[in-house]
């Protein structure tokens, strides 16, 4: 039975699940070499690690050179941030995102001063640097993977276990797309420099080249290269593999080219393979021998509402709309413009967004290269989702739950293993946005991650808290006990005398205190033993209070009968008067009455 490696040199190859095969309309850009645009004015460069990971080195007012970092910082996969060009930092601002929902992010500034002028620059013969000092230039580069990932390739360059395979991933599945088919043809000795730089630090035992048969050009040109390159020929071929979409997806590549599934939730490296973009391997090549950070690399500019298709060295913080405006662009009403391919690109809501080290093509597609906006319609449940895809999931059971939010459950059925292809969405005679439910769930279940992070992050900062009070309180208590052992030890024997005198005047006094004690209930006990004076003096003081009262009340009687007849005396004059009175009336009516008559 052939080992894997006999497999490998024979050119055998296996069969990947699921997938698709799109229109490819590549030829609408690949038909030229890549050339350069003009040096825009204005550049956004996003700082998004700065308060994490990173810091500023520049402020507001610096003039800045090109190449110069704009950041600082340490941690195992910061990447540094550099200036495109030398100009002005004219402010650090948020400003939107290069990203489907434009979420506004950290920025640079940067007027161009039309100079381009180059920071100290410092060139580097391989076989003079250490695999670590090597590691170090690629990282203080910012060099990421150029494939569309963007993860930080000394990450990658530096494994915890031995690599025994080694692809250089020049697939490029997505239709429209050409960048790398353009690079492999007009740079594959620069390339195969990198890929040399790359086997320097891996020393594997096999390098393939995979390159899908739709790039006849792009596989000669690097055939030609291996030939001139100092690699032995033993360990590096190139593998022309079917066109198919998504035959250039990180596990399916695998997939084909070893026959090996990558398990969920492992990495590549634990297999012992590790794969790397053409375009990351050019970038490595430039940063290791020539000094340069990654401050630009190609990309397609396609679609029918581009003048100018093509190929072009764009620097990383260039506008979206500066670039745009340099190929001829004519925009449609309604016009999208599309970050990426038609598979797993996103429509761009404001064009006033940079270019980033993933960019790899602006597609501007007229209204006859993209159907309509259709309304979604119910699932039929035709299976044709679970035929397309390529990871092998169950594409139904995800838009179910991601439906009906329940996120959980998605996350039972592997969501996270899903790709985000498109693959499901092109096949669904529903029109339905498969993978939009899934970018749903996914960022869901990321900020539930987020937030159980951060809850456990404050319950250990609060245990923490309790056991360094704790641990104060300890340490406080054993201070004092050994203050206080210190302080019985060092006592001389006067102290001690002085000590004991005062601790007998203690026993003294409260010996007096008791006694005092004793006489008082003594006193108290003799009182109650001499009853005769106490009865006498007692009976007294009765016969006084007695007569007291007795006079009290012979006055307030004799006060209320004066009162009583004072009143009694009044009342009697008033009727005495009153009855006169009425008399002197009554003769005085008759006798008017007798001198009428």
């Amino acid at each position: 039975m052939l080992t894997l490696l006999e497999q490998l040199d024979k050119g055998h190859l296996w069969r990947s699940p699921g997938g698709i095969h799109p229109p490819e309309l590549k030829t609408l850009s690949n038909q030229s070499v890549i050339s350069s645009l003009p040096l825009p004015s204005r550049f956004v460069v996003p700082v998004p690690l700065v308060g994490q990971l990173a810091t500023m080195s520049v402020k507001v007012g610096d003039h800045v050179l090109k190449g110069q970092a704009l950041t600082e910082g340490a941690g195992f996969t910061y990447l540094p941030v550099h200036a495109p060009t030398s100009g002005v930092v004219v402010a650090i601002e948020q400003h939107n995102s290069n990203h489907a929902s434009t979420l506004p992010v950290l920025s640079c500034i940067i007027e161009a001063d039309g100079q381009d002028t180059w920071c100290e620059l410092i060139p580097n013969q391989l076989e003079q640097l250490s695999k670590s000092a090597i590691l170090d230039k690629i990282k203080q580069a910012g060099i990421a993977g150029m494939g569309g990932a963007a993860f930080p390739s000394h990450v990658k360059l530096n494994p915890a276990s031995e690599i025994d395979l080694v692809i250089i991933n020049g697939v490029e599945c997505e239709p429209y797309i050409s960048a790398d088919d353009r690079l492999m043809r007009d740079y594959s000795d620069e390339i195969l420099t990198g890929i040399s730089i790359i086997h320097h630090l891996l020393n594997p035992q096999r390098i393939v080249i995979a390159i899908e048969d739709n790039k006849p050009e792009a596989a000669k040109a690097m055939q030609a290269a291996i030939t001139r390159s100092t690699l032995p020929n033993d360990i590096i071929r190139v593998t022309v593999i079917p066109t198919k979409y998504p035959s250039g997806g990180e596990k399916q590549l695998i997939q084909i080219i070893t026959g090996k599934e990558v398990p969920s939730g492992a990495i590549p490296a634990q297999l012992g393979i590790v794969m790397h973009n053409v375009g990351t391997a050019y970038a490595i090549q430039e940063a290791v021998l020539q000094g340069k950070p990654l401050i630009e690399r190609v990309v397609t500019f396609t679609g029918e509402r581009v003048g100018k298709p093509g190929n072009y060295w764009l620097r990383i913080g260039t506008t979206v709309a500066d670039a745009l405006n340099q190929v001829s662009f004519a925009p449609d009403n309604g016009q999208k413009v599309i970050v990426g391919g038609p598979m797993m690109g996103y429509a761009l809501a404001d064009l006033d967004v940079p270019i980033l080290k993933g960019t790899n093509c602006l597609l501007t597609p007229s209204q006859a290269e993209i159907a309509p906006d259709a309304d979604e319609k119910a699932c039929i449940r035709c299976g044709e989702c679970a035929v397309a895809c390529p990871a092998l999931l169950l594409p139904q059971q995800l838009f179910w739950h991601a439906k009906a939010e329940e996120y959980d459950k998605a996350a039972s059925f592997n969501l996270k293993d899903c790709i985000e292809c498109g693959c499901c969405s092109y096949v669904c005679p529903s029109d339905i946005p498969l993978v939009e439910y899934y970018r749903v769930a996914k960022s869901a279940l990321k900020n539930t991650a987020e937030e159980k992070l951060q809850a456990e992050r404050a319950k250990q900062r609060f245990e923490v808290r309790l056991q360094r009070l704790e641990d104060e309180k300890t340490a406080r208590e054993e201070k004092s006990k050994q203050a206080a052992a210190k302080r019985q030890a060092n006592m001389k024997s006067s102290d001690k005398d002085a000590v004991a005198a005062a601790m007998a005047r203690i026993a003294a006094k409260k010996a007096q205190t008791a006694d005092a004690t004793k006489d008082s209930v003594s006193t108290q006990t003799n009182i109650t033993d001499a009853p005769s004076v106490a009865v006498d003096s007692s009976d007294a003081k009765k016969t006084a209070v007695s007569a007291a009262i007795e006079r009290a009340k012979a006055k307030k009687a004799a006060i209320a009968a004066q009162s009583l007849a004072d009143k009694q005396a009044d009342v009697t004059e008033a009727t005495a008067d009153h009855s006169a009175d009425n008399i002197d009336d009554k003769k005085a009516k008759i006798a008017a009455a007798v001198a009428r008559a």
